[in-house]
């Protein structure tokens, strides 16, 4: 298994592994060309060419990025894969003059590990909510909102 950065190869891949998670209504859903504009984005983890785990870390604003799309196929769940991305999104975070990360998740309890602590939506830049009125789950999500100073 190895954690790379992704290619424009990889994102067919990648949109594949998010909508199987979306259909699931574990992830919001991402559009193929989303994926294609936001490629410099994401890490891949990939096991014998096939890719099997995904994360971006995207700056939206000022100093704060987002860490989202994280998924990994179910087979490899407890193996670090998506712990080891986080790790990687906050080593990389300060070389994009990032002092924030934030994520909008259903699960919560998974990033508190790493020091991330629930806020309320609203204290987040207007510039994030670019992407959520284009949702189809808008308004309603129900993601909760996590930051972590870096």
């Amino acid at each position: 298994m190895n954690i790379r950065k992704a290619t424009i190869q990889d994102m067919m891949s990648v949109y594949k592994l998010l909508d199987y998670y979306s259909s699931k209504e574990l992830l919001l859903p991402r559009s193929l060309a989303e994926l294609y504009d936001n490629v410099r984005d994401f890490f891949v983890a990939e096991d014998d060419g096939k890719i099997i785990g995904c994360c971006a870390l995207h700056p939206c604003w000022e100093d704060m990025g987002e860490i989202k799309s994280l998924a990994v196929e179910e087979k490899w769940h407890g193996k670090g894969i998506a712990k080891t991305f986080v790790d990687l999104c906050l080593k990389d975070a300060p070389h994009l003059g990032l002092k924030k990360i934030f994520v909008l998740t259903y699960v919560p309890d998974f990033f508190k590990k790493f020091g991330f602590k629930e806020i309320n939506k609203n204290k987040l830049p207007h510039k994030i909510w670019s992407e959520c009125i284009t949702c189809p789950k808008f308004p309603g999500c129900g993601e909760i909102a996590l930051i972590k100073d870096i």
